[in-house]
């Protein structure tokens, strides 16, 4: 079983992360799943009736603003890294926290590594799904590499200075 990091804690995942090539007939009615945007643009009204969970996983090169009037349906909207250098889904966490309200679980998937963790936090990511190959406890210590964060972000909407008068 894959364990991820969510809200700072090394947890079982529970979450069904399906293949970009499922198809509607296979998916079970109960279990908690993660469906590519491409399923969901074609069978949402199907999605929507299962009893199960629901959450949506965008690649690098999609746009949030497809699902942005659907976001009430997800529970777990996963955003793809496709290479540690690819930080395009950065601004989509971003958006989905401070333009769109977003409450739900942002989830990192792809190749995450430790390094970019504590920023990814700051934009508004709260869980992540590490490459396989890197320890997850390991990787906790990551949100511990600073004290002090001078910018304004997703996490922190008032910049240290602003915070200091």
């Amino acid at each position: 079983m894959q364990r991820i990091i969510k809200n700072g804690q090394v947890v079982d995942e529970t979450w069904h992360l399906l293949a970009k090539d499922v198809t509607l007939d296979v998916i079970p009615n109960c279990d908690d799943i993660i469906v590519p945007l491409n399923l969901w643009r074609e069978h949402a009204h199907a999605l929507k009736a299962r009893d199960g969970g629901l959450g949506v996983w965008l690649e690098a090169g999609d746009e949030i603003e497809e699902i942005a009037d659907d976001l009430a349906h997800f529970q777990v909207i996963a955003l793809e890294f496709p290479a540690f250098t690819d930080g395009r889904h950065s601004s989509t966490a971003y958006l989905l926290r401070t333009r769109y309200g977003y409450k739900g679980e942002v989830r990192a998937i792809g190749d995450v590594l430790r390094d970019q963790l504590f920023a990814l936090k700051r934009v508004g990511f709260d869980a992540f799904a590490l490459r396989a190959d890197k320890d997850p406890f390991d990787a906790l210590k990551a949100f511990e590499d600073y004290s002090e964060v001078y910018q304004a972000s997703a996490d922190q909407p008032l910049p240290l200075f602003r915070r200091r008068a």
